[in-house]
């Protein structure tokens, strides 16, 4: 139930970016709002709090982000609140901000690497990702795993490229295994 409706507000929301054609600024309000609810835990404590009233919330939305955000973003907030579905709100920003990235033909990346890259390392990493996707831009998001021993491994949608030493000296062991068992 939550994600369908996660879906539906997230879809309307998507709908109404791209009629105004504003689907670049949603998306930038949509990720700083996601950011400021994640960071301010008694924001969001607040928000979500069963006996503080639905009007007392409005107008904390109002005085916080109004001249802050778009009126519509404002106005979707203040909807999501009205209809007492705050406690999916970043569930369906999530969602949000994926539906206009696939429509803008952007793809998000995690890179996981052995030790951390420099910015020319992560620059060949992106251009490598934008060549081998139908992507226009690429977002990576680096972390380091020193369990890696080397290589690095990628992740992008439901798709996973795995060239970490530690993968291939698992695989050796499994074939090694194999060869010994059958002996």
């Amino acid at each position: 139930m939550a994600k369908l409706v996660s879906q539906t507000y997230a879809q309307a929301l998507f709908e109404l970016a791209v009629e105004e054609n504003r689907t670049s600024l949603f998306l930038e309000e949509a990720s700083g709002l996601l950011e400021v609810i994640r960071i301010n835990t008694e924001f969001s404590r607040f928000m979500n709090h069963p006996k503080i009233p639905r009007e007392e919330k409005i107008e904390v939305v109002k005085n916080v982000f109004d001249d802050r955000i778009s009126k519509e973003m404002e106005g979707f907030l203040i909807t999501v609140i009205e209809k007492d579905r705050y406690t999916e709100i970043e569930a369906i920003l999530e969602v949000f901000i994926a539906k206009v990235k696939e429509y803008s033909s952007i793809g998000t990346a995690y890179v996981t690497t052995a030790i951390a890259l420099d910015e020319k390392e992560k620059r060949d990493i992106e251009t490598r990702l934008l060549a081998t996707t139908g992507y226009k831009t690429v977002e990576c998001i680096y972390d380091v795993d020193s369990s890696l021993i080397g290589g690095m491994v990628i992740k992008m949608g439901d798709k996973v490229v795995d060239s970490s030493i530690r993968t291939k000296l698992e695989k050796l062991q499994r074939e090694l295994l194999k060869i010994q068992l059958q002996n």
